[in-house]
């Protein structure tokens, strides 16, 4: 295999766990974002991280060391790009945003560099027209909590070349991932296709005031025994990239969840588990109480 040097895009809470489960698997990682504020961000959740490499996967201190060593951050995307075999591009979920980077990376990065998106909706040929290498252009999606939902699902567009796919593939388990291989496009992947309508209509009842999310997210878990509920997933992944996931599914449901996403909660700065609020506070949740499932 000849990826050696890994670009991240994006240093929110999935780039950045991307960005660490390739570092700590031997492989030095750029880690690309726009401004030094989301880097400084991102440097100060590695420590959060490490605990749960030593948890999870039973990570010692020499680990982690070279891990966090193999590790750099930069602002300059050209400067990034200038050695990348690879570049996973995990920048927030709108059309118009992904549009941007693509056409500036194909001005950047060598021709030897795989170009893979982890949009969670859109599909590669949507973004490979974006690119100048739709031949070497895949998606490679994750699960957040990388380390221990370790999937990583591979999808081409008809222009993949299958050698890049194959590549993807044998990359996703050199970095401990299950590779879940697509057979033909399909927006939501696996994962998504079944995940997204729960999430949606755990909003819709919220949304449409029928019950609380915490009724919502007890009323799965013990119907299930699912170990998460819809809200607490929802806060997990972030409120931006739900509601850039919203806009793009189009409805009046839908974009009338999307408005009082953003009205009750991203205006109000709860985003979720990394602003320490979201449908839940953090860091101890109400979902995650013991006494949560009890009457």
């Amino acid at each position: 295999m000849s990826i050696k040097n890994v670009v991240v895009a994006g240093s929110g809470v999935l780039g950045f766990q991307i960005a660490v489960q390739c570092a700590y698997f031997g492989y030095k990682v750029m880690v690309y974002d726009v401004n030094d504020e989301a880097l400084s961000k991102a440097k100060n959740r590695f420590d959060v991280l490490a605990e749960e490499y030593k948890n999870y996967l039973k990570a010692d201190e020499e680990k982690i060391q070279n891990t966090k060593n193999n590790l750099t951050y930069s602002t300059d995307l050209k400067a990034s790009l200038q050695d990348a075999d690879l570049l996973i591009e995990a920048v927030p979920e709108s059309i118009d945003i992904k549009k941007d980077f693509w056409e500036k990376a194909s001005e950047h990065a060598p021709e030897k560099t795989i170009f893979a998106s982890n949009s969670s909706t859109l599909l590669p040929s949507r973004l490979s027209t974006f690119t100048d290498r739709p031949e070497k252009f895949i998606h490679l999606h994750f699960a957040n909590h990388i380390m221990v939902r370790n999937m990583a699902e591979i999808m081409g567009s008809d222009q993949t070349d299958p050698t890049v796919y194959n590549e993807i593939v044998e990359f996703a388990k050199s970095i401990a991932m299950l590779p879940v291989e697509l057979k033909k496009e399909k927006s939501g992947y696996v994962l998504n296709s079944l995940l997204i309508p729960l999430l949606v209509a755990g909003l819709a009842l919220w949304a449409n005031d029928v019950a609380d999310p915490a009724t919502i997210d007890k009323t799965w878990r013990i119907a299930t025994g699912a170990p998460f509920g819809p809200m607490a997933i929802l806060d997990l992944n972030g409120m931006n990239t739900n509601y850039n996931i919203l806009k793009e599914i189009s409805g009046e449901l839908t974009q009338k969840i999307a408005e009082k996403l953003k009205t009750e909660l991203i205006d109000k700065g709860k985003l979720g588990q990394q602003s320490g609020e979201g449908f839940y506070k953090y860091p101890d949740p109400e979902w995650q109480s013991k006494d949560f499932l009890k009457a």
